[in-house]
């Protein structure tokens, strides 16, 4: 296993819980190499923090994932350790890893963990990420085996997240908003491709429904091809494409959360 672990949480900046995970890393494997990924993602909100994970996933190298977005911690909630390609995802069984291990092939094998060797001592209900996460991505880098961190279980049994749907029906595009991100700009499930199946090119004009209300935007190749304060939609570097407004903030504007479903189609 390559020695390096990447690291996404909902822990924030503001408390030490970054600099724990970090600690206990170093004790146990001192030659790996931390990569923080986020830990800004909204408490709680395991969507966003698997969007955040499988789209960055393709450009981290392999190692151990590390995803603590975890508000069943203390619960039934199992902890598990997955492997997909030559990654190994560990964090709460709760959908958050599923569209990385997605992104990466697919899972292989996934074992419950469960051995407490492999943990800090005594385990806190409430920070798995400082005495569970932690410590085994650790010993894994140092050579352990995934099997060793617990009894292994069905694949089948791994909660996933439903993944972000779009639908090409009678000269539109539907599908729903993925992630709103700290720019306010608006990520739909929507790829580039299934606007070009419509004949939309980049410089058109774009129709998009929200709910009963219909604005017609411009598609084009990014923001700042419109005036300050005007909205634009536009594909972005996840291929996917994404509505924002230029120095302000879309999802505020548009009243759009994650999940509100959105419609495209071409307009003369």
């Amino acid at each position: 296993m390559s020695p390096v672990i990447t690291l996404l949480t909902d822990y924030g900046l503001e408390d030490g819980y970054v600099a724990a995970c970090h600690g206990v890393i170093a004790g146990i494997a001192p030659q790996a190499r931390v990569i923080d990924v986020c830990h800004l993602v909204p408490s709680g909100d395991v969507r966003r923090g698997a969007a955040i994970l499988a789209q960055t996933i393709p450009y981290l190298p392999a190692g151990v994932h590390i995803g603590i977005v975890d508000p069943g911690a203390g619960g039934a909630r199992r902890a598990v350790a997955v492997e997909a390609g030559d990654r190994i995802f560990i964090g709460p069984d709760n959908g958050l890893l599923s569209w990385a291990i997605g992104a990466s092939g697919g899972a292989v094998a996934a074992y419950e963990i469960a051995n407490a060797e492999l943990c800090l001592s005594p385990i806190s209900p409430t920070f798995h990420g400082r005495d569970v996460f932690s410590p085994v991505a650790a010993h894994l880098c140092t050579g352990r085996k995934p099997a060793e961190v617990g009894p292994e279980i069905s694949l089948d049994r791994l909660v996933s997240l439903p993944s972000p749907a779009s639908h090409l029906r009678e000269g539109a595009v539907e599908g729903e908003v993925v992630s709103v991100d700290r720019f306010g700009n608006t990520q739909l499930s929507i790829p580039a491709g299934d606007l070009a199946a419509l004949g939309v090119r980049v410089g058109d004009t774009l129709g998009v429904w929200l709910g009963r209300r219909q604005l017609a935007l411009p598609f084009r190749e990014s923001f700042a091809a419109v005036a300050p304060g005007d909205l634009v939609a536009f594909t972005d570097s996840a291929g996917l494409i994404a509505l924002a407004v230029n120095s302000g903030d879309a999802a505020q504007r548009l009243g759009l959360p994650p999940g509100a479903h959105v419609r495209l189609s071409a307009l003369p």
